[in-house]
């Protein structure tokens, strides 16, 4: 008897799972620990949270519509196109010439509103073209393959694009101009919030929410979830799988296209060759929290990982008396991936799959 209640118990309660709540327990102790000193000295207010707070919904909101490209392709094909982040930096590189011939024109002074639609037009159009090459030439060919296989093409692609593109335009960094009237504050109960910051989190809601419709309530929406499903059953009912999965990588391109003027408008500094790279690692880590293939898990993972990078260093960093804790932002992308996978390894709004599905 005392055998087999000790079999069950080492069953149910293995070395790996308590060292897994050990460090849950100690990363919860480090998260309170530092938040509770940082809110204990006081040293910001009610209204410097909400500043943090808000340019943490801009930049999450950037963050969202990358990752909803990461979760499309995953969700119909189960495989991460490892390459989205340079799908994002080609309509941003590229539009930036643009936005320097219409300021040098003076039309971007006179119709700045006209000149970010002309900037999203063409930036989505580069990078939905970058996309559909990626998946005509780079993916397709290897739809059969293991999976390995389009994982290590996807990184080769990524590099390709990087150096492709500095060949083209250089290696020098460029700057997005300015729009005048989005670079005034307002004052909100004490809080000064850049307009920019709100027109752009209110853009990327407005092409998140009209993604989720297209998906939910469209017949090709329907197709897709019908492909993410089971192809082969999809084929049989009449669905042009191949049409879907194309349809996908368009899409997964244009948010990316139109994510990239939101990042040269909200942050017009750094623009190069190399600049998708962390934007891309970041989406990653945001489809990844909220679940990989979940299109709401996407937008909630893109947020939670801007609100949580604005706020992170100054309300855990800080209170742990670490220096420069603003210097350690990007780390921030890669402690809550290690974070979530060992709270929930799904995601936030994952599923547990199944073992032939896994």
């Amino acid at each position: 008897m005392a055998t087999i209640t000790r079999r069950i118990f080492l069953k149910r309660f293995s070395w790996t799972g308590l060292l897994l709540w050990a460090l849950r327990i100690g990363v919860l102790v480090i998260v309170l620990w530092g938040s509770i000193s940082t809110l204990a000295s006081g040293r910001y207010s009610a209204s410097t949270w909400l500043a943090l707070l808000i340019a943490g919904l801009a930049q999450g909101s950037i963050y969202a519509l990358i990752a909803l490209g990461y979760s499309l392709v995953y969700g119909i094909l189960l495989m991460i196109n490892f390459a989205h982040g340079e799908v994002f930096m080609a309509g941003i590189f590229t539009s930036v010439f643009l936005a320097e011939a219409l300021e040098e024109s003076g039309f971007l002074a006179r119709h700045p509103f006209l000149t970010i639609g002309a900037l999203l037009l063409l930036s989505m159009a580069v990078s939905t073209t970058v996309a559909l090459l990626l998946e005509r030439i780079a993916y397709r060919p290897l739809r059969n393959a293991p999976r390995l296989v389009p994982l290590i093409t996807a990184i080769g692609a990524s590099f390709f694009l990087q150096y492709a593109f500095r060949g083209f335009f250089g290696s020098g960094f460029k700057v997005y101009p300015e729009f005048g009237r989005m670079m005034g504050q307002w004052n909100i109960f004490g809080a000064n919030i850049q307009v920019v910051q709100v027109a752009v989190f209110l853009a990327a809601l407005v092409m998140m929410a009209g993604l989720y419709w297209f998906v939910e309530r469209t017949k090709t929406g329907k197709s897709m979830r019908a492909v993410s499903e089971d192809k082969e059953i999809a084929a049989l009912m009449g669905i042009d799988v191949n049409r879907v999965i194309v349809i996908t990588f368009a899409i997964g391109g244009m948010l990316a296209g139109a994510a990239g003027v939101l990042r040269g408008v909200y942050q017009p500094q750094g623009i190069s060759f190399f600049m998708g790279f962390v934007p891309g690692l970041k989406a990653f880590t945001a489809a990844v929290l909220g679940g990989i293939g979940n299109i709401p898990g996407a937008m909630l993972g893109g947020l939670f990982l801007g609100v949580f990078e604005g706020i992170g260093p100054n309300l855990i960093l800080q209170g742990l008396g670490i220096p420069a804790a603003n210097q350690l932002k990007d780390v921030i992308a890669i402690v809550m991936l290690v974070i979530v996978l060992i709270f929930r390894p799904q995601g936030l709004l994952g599923e547990r799959l199944a073992e032939e599905k896994a």
